[in-house]
C-alpha cells in the first residue's frame, strides 16, 4: 500500500541504526524480513521492565517478519542466497572484514542478484585505520565532539536517546530509497555505505565549519542562550523559544514585563544573551506565577513553548492522537501494547496497519515456504541447525 510496496528487504542488522533504518522502510510499505543469528539480536537482551521482550527491540523492529538463520552453516548461507535472488535490498551492520568471511559480501551477492541494493551500516566506514573497529552511538558521540558540545571539554555530557543511531537509521532509509530510485532508471543495484562516523558529523553540519584563519577556540555553539531555554515555573519546567522580535515582544507582554521589549538594550538575540544575568531572573520571577501547563495555554500560538513532559504523556496527547501516530500492536509473547506508526504521511499512498516486531524466528517456516522450500526441506534445515 505504501510507496515501497512490493519491495523486499533482508535485514541482517542488529542493535538500533541498521534495524531502525529497515523499520523506516517497512513504514513505507516494504516487506522487511529480519534475519537473526541463533543467539538473536543483542537488543533483545537489553534491560527492560517488560518481562517477555525488550522494550527497545519492540520499538526498533516494528513492521517486520522474523527469520532465524545460521549463516555459519553452509545450508543457512544457501537459504540466504535463495532469498537474495528475489530480494530488492539487503542491510547489515557487520564490520567490513566480516561479510567476506561469511560469504555475504557485496561482490558475492551481486553475482546472485545484480539488481540488489546492498547497504552496509558500519561504525567508521569502509576504509581507514578504524574501519574494522566496532562502532557504537555514544562512542561516536564522544569521538566527534557531541559530548563536549553538550557539556564542556572538562565535563562532557552524553546526549541520551541514541541520537546518532537514529540519525544513521534515517540515512539508511534515505540511501536505500535513493538507490532503488536509481535502479528504476539503470536496472542495476549498487553498494550503499552508511556509517555512524559520517552520520555523527553530518548531523553537526551547522557547527562543523572551520574557516581559514580561525583558531581552535572559535565559538561553535548554536544555542542562543538568554531567554531561549528551559525555565522553572510554579510547577514544572517550560521551554521557551523567543528569538524573533515578535516572539520576544509577545513574551514580555504576556508575562507582564512589556518594558523589557521596549528597551533597546535587549532588542536582539545577541544583546539578550549578553544581558542574560539581568533579564532571565526577571522573566523567571514572572513565570513563577503559573504552572508550565498554564503558561502553555497563555502563550498559545504567540510564543513557541512546551512544558517538559515525560514521554508517557505523549500517548494520549491531543496532537499525537489527531495525527494518528499511535496504534495498538499484538505480540505473541509481549501481548498488547501501544506504539508509534506512520511517521511520514503520503497523500497518494495508504498505509496498512503495521505489525509488531517479530518474536525470534516467528515467521521462519512461512518465509521459507514462500521461497519455495517444501515442508520436508524446512524440517531438514531445522534438524540440521541451519534454522534455529
Amino acid at each position: 500500500m505504501g510507496p515501497l510496496s512490493g519491495i523486499t528487504v533482508l535485514d541482517l542488522s542488529s542493535y538500533i541504526a541498521g534495524p531502525y533504518g529497515c523499520t523506516l522502510l517497512a513504514d513505507l510499505g516494504a516487506d522487511v524480513i529480519k534475519i537473526e543469528a541463533p543467539g538473536g539480536d543483542t537488543l533483545r537482551k537489553y534491560p527492560s521492565t517488560l518481562a517477555a521482550e525488550s522494550r527497545a527491540f519492540l520499538g526498533v523492529n516494528r513492521g517486520k517478519r522474523g527469520l532465524a538463520l545460521d549463516l555459519k552453516k553452509p545450508e543457512g548461507l544457501e537459504v540466504l542466497k535463495r532469498l537474495v535472488k528475489d530480494a530488492d535490498v539487503l542491510v547489515h551492520n557487520f564490520r567490513p572484514s566480516v561479510p567476506p568471511r561469511l560469504g555475504v559480501d557485496y561482490e558475492t551477492l551481486k553475482a546472485v542478484n545484480p539488481r540488489l541494493v546492498y547497504c552496509a551500516m558500519t561504525g567508521y566506514g569502509e576504509t581507514g585505520p578504524l574501519k574494522d573497529k566496532a562502532g557504537y552511538d555514544q562512542v561516536l558521540q564522544a569521538m566527534t565532539g557531541i559530548c563536549v558540545m553538550q557539556g564542556t571539554e572538562n565535563a562532557p555530557q552524553i546526549a541520551y536517546g541514541s541520537v546518532v543511531d537514529y540519525y544513521a537509521a534515517s540515512m539508511v532509509a534515505y540511501g536505500v530509497s535513493s538507490a532503488l530510485y536509481q535502479r528504476e532508471r539503470t536496472g542495476e543495484g549498487q553498494y550503499v555505505g552508511v556509517s555512524l562516523l559520517r552520520s555523527a558529523l553530518a548531523m553537526q553540519s551547522a557547527r562543523f565549519i572551520w574557516a581559514e584563519g580561525e583558531g581552535r577556540d572559535v565559538g561553535r555553539d548554536m544555542r542562543s542562550g538568554g531567554i531561549t531555554g528551559l525555565h522553572p515555573t510554579k510547577q514544572g519546567s517550560l521551554y521557551i523559544s523567543a528569538n524573533t522580535p515578535h516572539f520576544w515582544k509577545d513574551l514580555c507582554e504576556l508575562v507582564g514585563l512589556p518594558h523589557l521589549a521596549a528597551d533597546p538594550r535587549y532588542d536582539s538575540v545577541r544583546k539578550r544573551n549578553q544581558e542574560a544575568a539581568v533579564i532571565v531572573p526577571a522573566i523567571r520571577a514572572a513565570l513563577a506565577a503559573k504552572t508550565a501547563l498554564e503558561w502553555e495555554t497563555v502563550f498559545g500560538e504567540r510564543v513557541p513553548c512546551a512544558a517538559a513532559r515525560p514521554v508517557e504523556d505523549m500517548f494520549d496527547h491531543p496532537q499525537v492522537v489527531a495525527e494518528g501516530l499511535i496504534d495498538t500492536y499484538e505480540h505473541p509473547t509481549a501481548g498488547r501494547f501501544r506504539g508509534i506508526r506512520d511517521p511520514i504521511h503520503f497523500s497518494a499512498a495508504a498505509s496498512e496497519r503495521p505489525r509488531a516486531a517479530p518474536a525470534f524466528g516467528e515467521h521462519s517456516s512461512e518465509i521459507l515456504a514462500e521461497a519455495g522450500y517444501s515442508s520436508d526441506e524446512i524440517s531438514k534445515l531445522k534438524s540440521g541447525g541451519a534454522i534455529p
